[in-house]
């Protein structure tokens, strides 16, 4: 019994020690890419779309979407167009460490709007498909929405924008997702 109790506390520590490392802060993600750590791959996982009219940082190394517009399919409930996941995303993620020399193992760190739509579980999808060492931005590019008041709905507390790090209105066309690129 004894054992059997030891094993579980084990297995339940390394899910938790696992679930913990799958997050990196905003802060903690730029100091890697300023330190051009040789080994990191930094993508923004957001439809190129979004981007546009939300704003990217210089600082990822591509856009790879993970989830992708379907303009053709309205979703009534939400009120949004339905998103489908891209069909070639490990393909591209595959072809963008290819590109800088990496394998598989490098730490490929992944940032949507919020972290949780579409960062975590891009990450989890990667860790799932061979790439052990994938992880995503806690809440990614735009950050948190405000919970209750008159800012309520609004994006202006946490994420990479609002930690002071560097970004633009305008997307660097080398990096962006382009259909003609892969």
């Amino acid at each position: 019994m004894k054992r059997l109790l030891l094993a579980a506390s084990l297995a339940v520590l390394t899910f938790s020690a696992q679930a913990v490392d799958i997050g990196i802060s905003t802060e903690d993600t730029y100091a890697k890419i300023q330190a051009a750590e040789k080994n990191v791959l930094l993508v923004d996982v957001r439809d190129p779309v979004e981007i546009m009219f939300v704003g990217f940082t210089d600082a990822v190394h591509a856009n790879v979407p993970y989830l992708m517009v379907d303009r053709t399919q309205w979703d009534d409930k939400r009120g949004v167009f339905r998103l489908y996941q891209n069909p070639d995303f490990t393909a591209q993620i595959k072809a963008e460490l290819d590109k800088r020399g990496l394998s598989a193992d490098a730490e490929i760190i992944t940032m949507c709007r919020s972290g949780s739509e579409r960062g975590e579980p891009s990450a989890k999808y990667l860790r799932e498909h061979g790439f052990p060492n994938a992880r995503y931005v806690i809440h990614g590019f735009q950050g948190s929405a405000i919970k209750e008041g008159a800012q309520a709905g609004f994006r202006l507390q946490n994420g990479w924008q609002n930690s002071g790090l560097p970004w633009s209105a305008k997307s660097n066309p080398e990096k962006i997702y382009r259909v003609d690129k892969y």
